[in-house]
């Protein structure tokens, strides 16, 4: 018989480990914490770290879409202030007359993903780094929101509203169930819709897709919007949660979604990880978030440690034998 058979490299155990490496750190911080903190698994701080991840979830929905395509989108912080802000002169307030109500959320939802279209679209045709188009992005949203109020709050009186952030259901915040809910909308995005696959192809290897049909340049431009849409949910969520809008709202935002979308697996080179690996990463950011604060370890140590996380989660997702070249 013609020797046609391909000899293929042995997987070592640390590459079958892997995948799964974001499940056992997430069980091993709890499982540590809880015996350090027993209140910690008690299902009051359960309910309490299910209600702090929802907004985190939201945004890092988002930004997984753009890690996945080996870009990064620093706006974040930006596009949550505007939304937050929209959503508070948008619904019965302190400043104006508006009382739109629930009728604001597809306005808000609208507004960033204006913001997502505008990131991708300068990004694709102006060929400009996606970090640097965002960054910019961020600053433009947060001045507009601060000429908006002139640098003031702006209060919620719409006691309805608020209810989309604080009432409950099952025990469990409303919140929680949004971000629920986005979860498994991005997640059937991501699995089951031809814009899904495409990202991962564009993170898997953009120059040989340029080769085929796939509108690449379409497929960011899209993705952009879609996170733009999921950081107005954060933005509209945030207002509802604290009663308020204001120009800082996204303040600290940026640095625990991506620090959330990479611990949780999902490659910075693109191509690798998910929605799913997301909903991972932000339970182990703000569960060990929140252990920290139960076993009194001051503020700024527990900004060290999450700076050693994402080292940490990066040195584990990467492939390094896929990597010649670390630029």
């Amino acid at each position: 018989m013609a020797a046609s058979a391909v000899t293929r490299a042995p997987i070592s155990r640390i590459d079958r480990i892997r995948p799964f490496a974001p499940a056992i750190v997430l069980v091993i911080v709890f499982v540590v914490i809880g015996l350090v903190a027993p209140a910690f698994l008690s299902i009051n701080n359960l309910v309490r770290i299910m209600n702090a991840s929802a907004i985190p979830l939201c945004l890092a929905l988002g930004a997984t879409f753009i890690i996945l395509m080996g870009s990064i989108d620093l706006s974040v912080e930006g596009v949550v202030a505007m939304g937050a802000v929209a959503t508070a002169l948008l619904v019965q307030n302190g400043v104006n007359g508006s009382d739109l109500g629930f009728f604001a959320i597809p306005l808000v939802l609208l507004m960033g993903a204006a913001f997502g279209f505008v990131n991708g679209f300068v990004h694709v045709r102006l060929q400009i780094p996606s970090f640097m188009v965002t960054l910019g992005m961020s600053f433009i949203a947060i001045g507009i929101a601060t000429v908006m109020l002139a640098g003031q709050r702006v209060r919620i009186l719409d006691t309805g509203f608020r209810d989309l952030a604080l009432g409950r259901f099952l025990g469990i915040p409303m919140g929680v169930w949004i971000a629920i809910a986005a979860a498994l909308v991005a997640y059937v995005v991501q699995t089951r819709t031809r814009l899904g696959r495409w990202i991962y192809a564009v993170g898997g290897g953009e120059d040989i897709l340029r080769l085929t049909s796939v509108p690449v340049g379409r497929v960011r431009v899209l993705a952009f919007t879609l996170a733009g849409t999921f950081y107005g949910l954060g933005g509209l969520l945030s207002a509802a949660q604290l009663g308020q809008g204001h120009a800082l709202m996204g303040q600290g935002r940026l640095f625990t979604t991506i620090t959330a979308v990479v611990v949780g697996g999902t490659a910075l080179m693109g191509g690798q990880g998910g929605v799913q690996n997301t909903v991972i990463g932000v339970l182990i950011v703000v569960g060990l978030a929140n252990g920290m604060v139960l076993m009194g370890v001051p503020p700024y140590v527990q900004t060290g440690v999450q700076g050693l996380l994402i080292i940490a989660a990066v040195a584990m997702a990467a492939d390094r034998s896929r990597s010649r070249i670390v630029k």
